[in-house]
């Protein structure tokens, strides 16, 4: 398991296994944001038994499943409302983190200044200053 931090409150990571929740909940982590389409993983990682494997472990799941087609200011919006905007210490996943942190990015667009963004990201591990342009207002 691969846990980066992009702030205080927010991991991205690549694909958990329902094994992890130990080490997970270890962590500190107390709210699981799915961002891994169903389509993309065998039934044992699917969105299904990974929520079952967190609620056992008494960690909160949310899904927002994710592709590059779907990021539109209204899923982000939503991400960000299960994610960032919550209480909780949260780590979000897809295939290997990158789709997640993006999501994460264009939800604090015009939030944070676009450096802060990029810095967070960078920190985590990912290079996204591709989408740097999109970071200086707000995603809608």
């Amino acid at each position: 398991m691969d846990i980066r931090q992009l702030t205080p409150r927010y991991f991205v990571a690549p694909q958990i296994d329902p094994s992890d929740m130990e080490a997970i909940r270890a962590a500190g982590i107390t709210r699981i944001l799915c961002n891994r389409p169903d389509a993309e993983v065998p039934p044992s990682h699917q969105a299904a038994a990974i929520q079952a494997a967190a609620e056992a472990a008494g960690i909160g799941f949310a899904l927002q499943p994710l592709t590059h087609q779907t990021m539109v200011p209204d899923v982000i919006g939503q991400n960000r409302a299960l994610g960032a905007d919550t209480d909780d210490v949260v780590l979000a996943y897809c295939a290997s983190g990158t789709r997640s942190t993006i999501a994460w990015a264009l939800g604090q667009a015009g939030q944070m200044p676009a450096d802060d963004i990029l810095a967070a990201a960078r920190a985590g591990g990912y290079d996204i200053s591709n989408i740097a342009p999109a970071l200086d207002a707000p995603f809608t």
